[in-house]
């Protein structure tokens, strides 16, 4: 198929043949190549570079002539074939109405889409040759381009300001000139701040006061979510005083964009700060009640002594009188003090809802008016309708001031066993107030699975929008970009027939197998004999200092520099504003020291104090309108992909398909929501989690809750990480992995391979009954059968959420909250859960059955770990935390340590590549050396020193090449 793309695309006519039948044999080839590029992307390559050698070599081929190297794009004769190539295409030169009638065409079809410049231009080039017009040079096209998307967006800001009302237009211009009132521009701009009541009402007066405004929501309908975005983040980069020196209609139109970018946001945050403090109100009850009863349990001592004493008197007088037997061994006070001991112990959750109900009433209640006007629930599911009844009826109650109302006045069904005690009385009313914390309790709990949403939200929205609308009409190109059959049948054949076929080879492996021995008894069955470390290969060392001893302490700011220049990632750093005034050089010095300071942690303030060429303001300038986290994820996937495009095959190996993922904590400040307790390495802070192939290259990383899913964080990064690398199988540690998560990972076309540290106590599932007997080796370890019919029935459904991850419907981490644990009756997770075991069998068999394999997976995860370490080394200032409670702010410097140390990489293997080509270093390498090579190494570089930058000055990749 794609032999058949190529030759319809670069295949000659004879019109073709006949028109370069009239020029001289050696100007042929790259003749017809100029006409076929023109003929496909309306306008001619700037030089051989840009033609496909494999291209040439075809229509060389086809006219049966050799290729002349020296044929010049440049000379008169050229220009004048151009010229003739024009003429036979029927293409004219383009006059300036042609050009504006391009220009226009631009507004009206490219305007409002999310696309980049080049998009423009290459479009604008599809659209001149259809028309039969030549624009004869890229920077025509991009002034077009450029001319075109300036109007459309001062048409659009236009209409938009013209459709606001006067009272909405008064309202707007009252927040730009009092930016720090409750509800100014500066305070809508803010994070919703921590979990807190304060937090709570001043978010939901900002929903309020957007809400009333009475924006023109319709106008968004017409531009994509991506092309607004863009927009709101220019207004986000301004000041109050910035936005009002635009005229009057763009700022206007401005913050009525923004406004409505923004209000989903507030929504959002509003939603999770909801759920973080019914969150906090329950695990602080609980924590506060248990130690209630650890006090109450620490004033008895003795208990088990006391019981045998008082059974062994009771057995010698068992006639006697309870106050002359019993009593002279235990005493009143102490038999007391058992009893209270006792009752401490019980009715836990009676306590626990006791105690919240306390904290509740007297301070966390205030917010709920504010919420249940703010935010309006919704449900797809008829089970869930009582919860959203009784919000309803928790308003009327509120406003009749009723705290007690009889049972039959709530929905049947509303209130769960647990919380019955705690709700209602011995005469079956019901406490208001406790009703209240009861609903909000449950709508946690629902709207964390997105069983109830909320309108206008985007995180939290109808969960039938985040899976494909057209999914029913497309479905075959959906089934085909997953790889996937259509028929259920077949797919669970495969997956049945890897099975059997993996259980059959471990259970005839493992009598042979002296690293794996399996238990008969006991909860840990599997026993596994760890590897044995290997030590560091000597030459790798000697090739370290090499490198130390050619490019001594190398500034990091210079590592940076370097890597911007050779692979142009400073492209990739547009302004939010409607024209740019620096200079390029001046500009791009500026880039990279704010990138720097970032990177760094070192902060904008010390690097304008170690810089004689450039004050903190000019960089907050920079930092504010070139820099945020779109950008610098595209810098980052440009740095990966040169650095996968200048690595010596020779050296490295051939490219790999195989990527670790692994998170690791920083800290940060805590007013916010991102930053939470950390439960396994303590502390507060945020995660990031990285995902970096076998040579230390990192493709992607994201800024994560502590407590978010590692799972969902890896998916989206083999889905999302915009490189040219493909990723076949993914390395994870065992908080990336579960049973779902195998599932999504099988169904999306890669392989999940975890080092699972509970390796002891895993089972293996079964393809049907009759194999049990078959895998007499295997027994101890045997689980259930996989309900393959489950599957069955809801492989469409499966299939559906799969399609939804990967053409980015919807996040990984909002269709796994769907399949929490705790949402078990879900029969698209049952399924999924099935089909998991079934995936995670077929590792397990493998993992157990080769060494090999196992030393791969801790390989690539020693990769990983290693990129981990060398964070501390580049992110240096302020101890190595986030210090700043935007989580934008946040998302920003983990994005620019990625580009940071991803420079390092780059520049490392360039310097080892040079060092590398000296015969005398290459000679001292055994293979094992070259098995351990890695670009990630930092014994050469200073972090530290004068920040300035010199784009005339290059580091030298020769001095040890001879």
């Amino acid at each position: 198929m794609a032999e058949q793309a190529f030759a319809s695309v670069w295949a000659l006519s004879y019109a073709d043949f006949e028109f370069l039948g009239r020029y001289g044999a050696k100007s042929r080839v790259m003749l017809a190549c100029q006409l076929l590029f023109m003929r496909r992307h309306g306008r001619f390559p700037v030089g051989r570079s840009e033609l496909d050698p494999d291209v040439i070599e075809y229509i060389a081929d086809q006219i049966g002539v050799a290729d002349d190297t020296a044929c010049s794009f440049s000379s008169d004769t050229a220009r004048r074939q151009r010229g003739d190539v024009l003429d036979f295409l029927g293409i004219r030169r383009g006059s300036e109405r042609d050009r504006m009638e391009l220009q226009s065409w631009m507004v009206a079809h490219l305007g409002g889409r999310d696309l980049p410049l080049s998009d423009w231009v290459s479009r604008g080039y599809e659209q001149a040759r259809q028309i039969g017009v030549f624009v004869p040079s890229d920077k025509i096209m991009e002034r077009l381009a450029r001319a075109a998307r300036r109007n459309f967006r001062d048409d659009f800001l236009t209409l938009a300001a013209s459709r606001l009302p006067a009272e909405t237009a008064r309202q707007l211009e009252l927040a730009l000139s009092e930016p720090f009132a409750e509800t100014g521009f500066q305070r809508l701009k803010d994070d919703v701040g921590a979990a807190s009541l304060e937090s709570i009402l001043l978010a939901a007066r900002k929903v309020f006061f957007i809400e009333g405004l009475d924006l023109p929501l319709e106008t968004l309908a017409a531009v994509d979510r991506g092309w607004a975005a863009r927009l709101a983040r220019q207004v986000d980069g301004e000041t109050a005083s910035e936005m009002r020196r635009h005229a009057r209609d763009r700022r206007l139109g401005l913050l009525t964009i923004y406004l409505m970018h923004r209000k989903s946001q507030l929504i959002d945050g509003l939603i999770d700060l909801l759920l973080e403090v019914v969150h906090r109100l329950g695990t602080r009850s609980r924590r506060k009640v248990i130690q209630g009863i650890a006090a109450d349990i620490g004033a008895v001592h003795g208990k088990e002594r006391l019981l045998v004493d008082i059974a062994a008197a009771a057995l010698d007088h068992p006639d006697g009188r309870i106050e002359e037997v019993i009593f002279p061994i235990a005493g009143a006070a102490k038999l007391r003090a058992v009893i209270e001991e006792h009752r401490a112990k019980g009715a836990l959750d009676t306590r626990i809802h006791r105690v919240m109900r306390r904290s509740y009433a007297s301070h966390y209640r205030r917010m709920l008016p504010a919420l249940l006007s703010a935010l309006k629930f919704r449900s797809n599911n008829v089970k869930w309708r009582p919860i959203l009844t009784a919000l309803d009826q928790i308003i009327q109650f509120a406003a009749a001031g009723r705290r007690v109302v009889p049972e039959d006045n709530i929905p049947s069904g509303l209130i769960p066993a647990k919380w019955r005690t705690a709700v209602m009385d011995e005469s079956g009313r019901v406490n208001v107030i406790a009703l209240e914390l009861c609903v909000l309790t449950q709508l946690r709990e629902r709207i964390r699975v997105k069983e109830i949403w909320v309108e206008g939200s985007d995180r939290y929205r109808n969960p039938d929008d985040d899976l494909p609308g057209d999914f029913a009409e497309r479905r075959d190109a959906y089934y085909a970009d997953l790889r996937l059959p259509q028929n259920s049948k077949s797919f669970i054949a495969r997956v049945k027939a890897d099975l059997e076929q993996e259980l059959h080879l471990l259970n005839a492996t493992l009598p042979d197998n002296d690293k794996v021995r399996l238990r008969w008894s006991g909860e840990n069955r599997i026993s596994v004999t760890p590897l044995a470390p290997v030590p560091e290969p000597p030459g790798l060392a000697a090739l370290k200092g090499e490198v130390a001893r050619a490019w001594p302490m190398t500034g990091l700011l210079d590592v940076l520099k370097e890597t911007a220049l050779d692979t142009g990632f400073l492209n990739s750093f547009q302004t939010s504003a409607s024209r740019e005034a620096l200079p390029s050089v001046v500009r791009d010095q500026r880039l990279l020291l704010c990138l720097y300071g970032l990177g760094t942690n070192a902060g904008l303030k010390r690097v304008a104090s170690g810089s004689t060429e450039v004050s903190y303001d000019e960089l907050l300038h920079i930092r504010r309108r070139y820099i945020d986290p779109s950008s610098l994820k595209a810098a980052c996937a440009q740095v990966a992909n040169a650095t996968l495009a200048i690595r010596n095959p020779e050296v490295w190996g051939t490219p790999g398909t195989t990527c670790a993922g692994d998170s690791t904590k920083f800290g940060a400040w805590d007013r916010n929501l991102m930053t939470e307790w950390h439960a396994r390495y303590g502390g507060r802070g945020v995660m990031i989690y990285w995902h970096v192939e076998r040579q230390a290259t990192c493709i992607y990383s994201q800024l994560k809750r502590c407590s978010s899913s590692e799972v969902a964080a890896m998916i989206e990064g083999v889905l999302r990480h915009c490189t040219d690398m493909e990723i076949q199988r993914q390395y994870v540690d065992s908080h990336g992995q579960s049973a779902v998560g195998f599932a999504f990972c099988h169904l999306l076309g890669f392989e999940l391979a975890p080092r699972l540290k509970a390796i002891a106590r895993q089972k293996l599932a079964l393809p049907n009954t009759g194999m049990r007997a078959q895998l007499p080796n295997l027994l101890p370890i045997l689980s259930g059968v996989v309900d393959w019919s489950e599957i069955e029935r809801q492989y469409d459904e499966m299939v559906k959420y799969a399609a939804a991850m990967q053409h980015g419907t919807a996040d990984p981490e909002a269709i796994l909250r769907r399949f929490a644990r705790s949402d078990v009756m879900h029969p698209t997770y049952k399924a999924l859960a099935e089909l998991g075991r079934a995936i995670k069998t077929i590792f397990l068999c493998r993992y157990l059955r080769s060494e090999v394999f196992r030393r791969e997976i801790h390989e690539g995860l020693n990769v990983v770990e290693n990129w981990n370490s060398a964070n501390s080394f580049v992110f240096f200032g302020k101890g190595g935390e986030i210090a700043t409670n935007r989580v934008r702010d946040q998302e920003t410097a983990a994005h620019a340590l990625h580009l940071l140390q991803s420079s390092l990489v780059y520049v490392n293997t360039r310097m080892m590549q040079s060092v590398l080509r000296n015969p005398d270093v290459v000679a001292r390498l055994s293979p094992e050396d070259y098995r351990g090579l890695t670009p990630l190494i930092y014994l050469h570089i200073n972090p530290y020193g004068r920040f300035e930058v010199d784009l005339e000055k290059r580091i030298d990749f020769e001095p040890v090449a001879a």
